[in-house]
């Protein structure tokens, strides 16, 4: 119990850091006028800094594994990118006391979504006004993108094509089918239909991944390994090093991802197209 009373305190030290921190570089933004560009709003002031980087609360209905997106680019001079590095540090402690939590005291982590926002009232303000339930830890962790070095251009486009593939056995398969409801008519036919499978057959377990804005940044100069560019997500705004408070040219993409895919099929694809074990989403490959 003694272990489980320093976690909590731990954790709840860690919060705090990264409140503060974040109200800091808040400031630091508001302070000092810079060219800012937001795909949800043409005022991305403090206001809006603020509602992306404190958005740390589930939404009814939400899927616990997706995260809100706020797309937009800043550009940052020295005190603010320190400020952004301070906050990212600040990410990585609380993360870190929380993994610790999930290994050595799980039953902790429903406490911990209660308890925390009552620690800074104007986050618990902005939970009971909107109605919202608890903490989105994962929100509350996840790092602001910074870009390595000023950019020339930024490309950013919707990624709305992505799945990540998990190959599992047969006996895999079984074994997390009859955790479920082994006696209910349609997981006893998925049994059947499994068990006329050689033991030997790999399958693949399929998440559909939720549209993400994927940023191409090219740099103005060739960085130190000799990269021109670099490709990643953004899930919060990009702070962009720059001598002079100006963005990179860049494109305005739509605001929301187009239906459907937006990349032609893998020449690789090699799983079937109906679904073989719809309660895991699992599927067979095909036959050469």
């Amino acid at each position: 119990m003694e272990a489980q009373y320093r976690l909590m305190a731990e954790l709840e030290v860690a919060f705090d850091a990264l409140i503060d921190a974040t109200h800091r570089l808040l400031d630091i933004y508001a302070d000092a006028p810079r060219e800012a560009w937001a795909l949800e709003t043409p005022t991305p002031d403090r206001d809006w800094l603020q509602g992306a980087l404190f958005d740390f609360w589930y939404h009814d209905g939400q899927d616990g594994r997706v995260t809100r997106s706020y797309v937009g680019l800043i550009a940052a001079d020295d005190a603010l990118l320190d400020a952004v590095g301070e906050v990212n540090r600040r990410k990585s402690a609380f993360a870190a006391t929380l993994a610790e939590i999930r290994d050595q005291a799980a039953g902790l982590i429903p406490e911990a979504k209660a308890v925390l926002p009552f620690r800074h009232p104007a986050l618990h303000q902005h939970l009971r006004g909107q109605g919202l339930a608890r903490l989105h830890l994962k929100q509350c962790w996840r790092h602001i993108p910074v870009a390595d070095a000023p950019l020339s251009r930024v490309r950013l486009a919707w990624y709305s094509s992505g799945r990540s593939i998990k190959r599992l056995s047969v006996r895999e398969a079984e074994q997390r089918l009859l955790t479920m409801d082994s006696e209910a008519p349609h997981i006893r036919i998925q049994l059947e239909r499994l068990a006329g499978l050689p033991s030997s057959e790999p399958l693949a377990q399929v998440q559909k991944q939720a549209p993400v804005m994927r940023a191409n940044l090219f740099f103005a100069e060739p960085l130190a390994d000799g990269r021109e560019r670099r490709a990643m997500n953004l899930p919060l705004p990009l702070f962009i090093p720059t001598p002079d408070a100006r963005l990179p040219r860049h494109n305005t993409p739509l605001p929301r991802p187009p239906e459907g895919r937006t990349r032609a099929r893998r020449s690789d694809e090699r799983l079937e197209d109906d679904v073989f074990l719809p309660s895991l989403r699992v599927y067979r490959y095909r036959s050469r």
